[in-house]
């Protein structure tokens, strides 16, 4: 799970202290499991309980982990780290935007794991990016491309020679890819 190391943990119990209704504090992730990630961690009041938290008591004070980030701060690292202006708390939570997956995961977590950290980072290159739409029932991986990928002549070459080929190498039960994209649109292409 998230581990909070000694120095954030007096950070925080001290900020608590100065907080009459504070009960200690919420680890959560606003849109987890995306782009637009963001680990949070917030004063924990009365009104911010939610059924199915994960609660830690900790030595100095309570920490509430929202259900649905839990799959998400797996690995998670707070702390705090004195400077000359005074300190910075930070947080790390490297499986923020995915969740880690094994061989038990789903197989629609295991394909947008392998997108998110291995394909798509090569399309940006080009402005392009590929997401899931969906796994076949003959275990086909249906895939829409965007950005500089939609409407690329290359379109093809980067389908079954790079996506594919990624895929097939990490997650050998699919039986291949097809593409949804329409292509038509050129008006974003790379080439």
């Amino acid at each position: 799970m998230i581990t909070i190391t000694d120095s954030a943990q007096d950070y925080l119990a001290e900020l608590l202290t100065k907080q009459e209704d504070a009960l200690g504090v919420r680890v959560f992730i606003n849109q987890p499991g995306t782009a637009r990630a963001e680990t949070c961690i917030a004063y924990c009041r009365e009104g911010d309980l939610q059924e199915g938290d994960d609660v830690v008591e900790l030595e100095k004070f309570k920490v509430w982990y929202e259900a649905s980030s839990l799959p998400y701060l797996e690995d998670a690292l707070v702390d705090y780290s004195k400077d000359r202006m005074g300190g910075q708390l930070t947080i790390k939570a490297p499986n923020a935007k995915m969740p880690r997956v094994d061989a038990d995961s789903p197989m629609e977590d295991r394909v947008n794991y392998v997108l998110y950290n291995e394909v798509n980072p090569a399309l940006a290159a080009h402005g392009g990016e590929v997401s899931l739409v969906e796994i076949t029932d003959d275990m086909f991986a249906v895939l829409q491309f965007g950005g500089g990928c939609q409407g690329c002549s290359a379109v093809d070459e980067t389908l079954k020679g790079g996506v594919e080929k990624t895929l097939l190498e990490q997650l050998p039960q699919l039986a291949g890819v097809r593409d949804m994209t329409d292509h038509s649109d050129t008006s974003k292409a790379y080439y």
